[in-house]
């Protein structure tokens, strides 16, 4: 693709951005700057590996009724950053490049912005802490489960002291068969691109747990497995596969995990029309042999606080939430949700959230459990995005007590949890965080009751 004229950073009080990788997630910024945050903000620049999702962005920019951004495909991001000079550049490309236009950007002058998570194994993480501190720029992870209401009403209770200091936390994160079986489908499929769903999904998960404890992640011990997507799977539901992909199955007519991309505008724009320049399959069989991720994984972790957590992520269940519970020195703290299921890239969800989908419940540890009502908002992931891009995009956010807001310490303390629960796996021994990247300075949480309190009986 080729740039309009060269443009040095302006006085305009107006951020420059620029997103590199344009596959479904990207969308959420590029609206966010065009629509939403346009007086703060402007989008100077688009990158991607493939020639017509950049055009499809450029496309959606038109509709924007915003500037159309200069294209750049990946071979070009120097050049698309010296063109343009941006103040920002959003990563949001394929998990295992992240550290590359990390660096590349922090490199030549940029903040970052990343998608989660913000890589995929210790010598990347590596890379991205050197950069850091090499450049000295910032570097946002971007976790909006952190900004989503419920989440952080859980925040709100913890920092209150009401169940005290919290001992240990059992955490259960289920995936339908919608959601789960795409990450089988998708790029995400093999470790080298995505570093399994230890670090692409559970880094969602780790974060949580240590933002809620506002605690450093120790050490980890993990098992996992992939058992049901598998081509033993496929003949014991009745296929003869696996097969290469949906589009061309013979079988699609009787499975259940058939993906129509050509009845999908979404992904049919996005992946199907886009194919021939760089071969990317988007539905790819569930079951095809050389998948080499879990699809059920159990972790668990210590902490700096003394603290233990118990998780496990199931890709195949019935119905699509969590549960987790925390034990305090006072009593426990217990939240659940049931939540709306999607398939990537679509405009459409499977099943959804419940009337009574959200649940935080109280039980002291003498004395009659209650019920709180939850915390709620309005848009995707439970108006955690929007939440999220306001504290992004507004040039003076509002103070946040619960500290939402997340750089490469929390990045680095998220993913290290599921890089060491790989390693894990292939060791059979619990890991040390620091055996992997060393200490990683304590990322900023909000102040947590002491431990070092007397624990009255209530």
């Amino acid at each position: 693709m080729s740039a309009s004229s060269s443009t040095s950073r302006s006085a305009s009080p107006r951020r420059r951005y620029a997103i590199v990788g344009l596959g479904s997630r990207h969308a959420l910024y590029q609206d966010g700057i065009e629509n939403v945050h346009a007086a703060t903000a402007e989008l100077v620049g688009l990158c991607d590996v493939n020639a017509g999702r950049i055009e499809l962005a450029r496309q959606r920019s038109a509709r924007n009724g915003a500037v159309v951004p200069a294209g750049y495909l990946a071979a070009d991001f120097e050049t698309m950053l010296r063109a343009h000079r941006p103040d920002v550049v959003i990563v949001t490309s394929v998990d295992a490049t992240h550290h590359e236009y990390i660096i590349r950007a922090m490199d030549a002058g940029c903040d970052v912005i990343t998608e989660k998570p913000m890589t995929t194994d210790a010598e990347k993480t590596r890379a991205i802490l050197a950069a850091k501190q090499r450049t000295g720029r910032g570097l946002r992870v971007a976790f909006n489960y952190r900004y989503s209401p419920p989440r952080s009403q859980v925040k709100d209770l913890l920092m209150s002291g009401v169940i005290g200091d919290v001992l240990s936390v059992d955490f259960q994160w289920l995936l339908n068969t919608h959601h789960g079986a795409d990450y089988f489908r998708r790029w995400h499929a093999e470790k080298k691109n995505s570093g399994g769903l230890f670090v692409h999904k559970s880094t969602h998960h780790f974060d949580l747990v240590n933002w809620w404890l506002a605690a450093v992640p120790v050490a980890v011990f993990a098992t996992g497995k992939r058992e049901f997507y598998t081509p033993e799977m496929a003949r014991r539901l009745g296929l003869s596969g696996p097969h290469e992909r949906c589009q061309t199955c013979p079988e699609k007519a009787k499975c259940g995990f058939y993906l129509n991309l050509e009845g999908s505008a979404g992904l049919n724009s996005l992946y199907a029309a886009h194919e021939a320049h760089d071969g990317y399959l988007r539905d790819r069989c569930v079951f095809r042999p050389e998948i080499d991720i879990e699809d059920t994984m159990n972790a668990m972790v210590t902490y700096d606080t003394g603290a233990t957590l118990s998780y496990s992520l199931n890709t195949f269940n019935a119905w699509e939430g969590y549960v987790v519970a925390f034990n305090g020195t006072k009593g426990r703290l217990e939240h659940s949700i049931v939540e709306s299921v999607y398939v990537n890239g679509t405009e459409s969800v499977q099943g959804g959230v419940a009337e009574d989908g959200v649940k935080i419940r109280v039980v002291p540890l003498r004395g009659t459990g209650y019920d709180l009502k939850p915390w709620s908002a309005a848009g995707d992931h439970g108006g955690g995005d929007r939440l999220m891009l306001e504290d992004i995009f507004l040039p003076t956010p509002a103070v946040d007590k619960y500290l939402r807001a997340a750089d490469e310490r929390a990045g680095a303390c998220s993913i290290l949890v599921g890089i060491a629960a790989n390693r894990s796996l292939q060791t059979g021994a619990q890991v040390r965080v620091a055996d992997l990247v060393g200490t990683v300075p304590r990322p900023d949480y909000p102040p947590m009751p002491s431990r070092r309190d007397p624990v009255p009986m209530p």
